[in-house]
């Protein structure tokens, strides 16, 4: 019998897959059949047909076996599909990821090689009680497959119980040390808390006349700038008030020296003659004015 290179549940699998393909292909052809007796039934009914009339039966005909083909097509595509689910579903479980060739697939020595086992299989099937036939086999207790990837979860989670317990006797150790060094540390910050009590006295007395001495100081400065503040604004004062009498002789001086500008300006040649200019056009227009009126309409 032809093999197809797997273990026997595997094979068993496969059979059972192949006996459910061939049940839905043969119910699949039974329906193309009864589409043909149903086209001879119902319309080969008259001994001569016109040509127009064998064409529309072969296209009736045609449309149903496509739908047909078609509808089956698809069906074996989606049980694919969910076969392809359960087996990927089975992988994850085990953090596996199942790779697919998809040229293989039209690989026609492995597809004659899987025709042939077909074949065998379903031949000798067909010479079985169906008892044996339907009867599931066992499967043996030390299965490679699972008992394997069993084995190897077992070895990894042993390797990391074991880094672990590593770990945590280095992390043990660690811990000891620390809190031996903090031990010291302790009795050394007590030891050296005695000897400061002592010397925080003596610099708090130091500070506090140190402190003193300060405050004397700023109190000493503080009156000299408080008086020398009292001197600056006296001496503020007397500066205003001086520079509001050079601003008032300054104004006066420029009073002076306008009118004394305007007086000049007056005696000069220009400003005369631009006088005589204006008074000769004031009475102009005085002119003017007569004789425009002399022209205006009475009321």
């Amino acid at each position: 019998m032809a093999e197809l290179g797997l273990n026997d549940h595997h094979q068993n699998e496969m059979i059972n897959y192949m006996r459910f393909a061939r049940s839905k292909r043969g119910l699949r052809l039974k329906t193309v059949d009864s589409c043909f007796q149903d086209l001879k039934e119902s319309r080969l009914v008259e001994e001569t047909f016109t040509v127009d009339e064998v064409s529309e039966v072969l296209s009736g005909l045609r449309a149903v076996v496509h739908s047909e083909v078609e509808s089956e097509l698809i069906n074996t595509a989606h049980t694919n599909v969910l076969l392809l689910r359960q087996l990927f579903a089975q992988a994850e479980k085990w953090y596996l990821k199942l790779q697919t060739d998809i040229s293989e697939l039209e690989n026609r020595e492995l597809l004659e090689q899987v025709a042939e086992f077909e074949k065998a299989e379903f031949a000798s099937a067909n010479k079985k009680p169906m008892a044996d036939i339907m009867k599931p086999k066992l499967a043996p207790l030390n299965e490679s497959g699972t008992a394997e990837l069993l084995n190897k979860e077992i070895l990894r989670l042993q390797e990391e119980n074991e880094k672990l317990k590593s770990r945590l006797k280095t992390v043990e150790m660690q811990a000891t040390g620390a809190l031996d060094a903090k031990s010291k540390l302790e009795r050394a910050l007590r030891d050296a808390h005695v000897d400061q009590g002592v010397q925080q006295d003596l610099i708090k007395a130091q500070d506090l006349s140190e402190l003193e001495s300060t405050l004397a100081a700023l109190k000493c400065e503080f009156q000299r700038t408080l008086s020398d503040k009292t001197e600056s604004q006296k001496s503020l004062e007397e500066n205003l008030a001086t520079a509001k009498h050079d601003l008032l002789r300054v104004q006066e001086q420029l009073r002076l020296a306008e009118k004394e500008l305007e007086k000049k300006f007056q005696q000069t040649a220009a400003y005369r003659n631009m006088k005589e200019i204006l008074t000769k056009k004031n009475d102009q227009i005085k002119e003017l004015r007569k004789r425009l009126a002399k022209y205006e309409p009475e009321d």
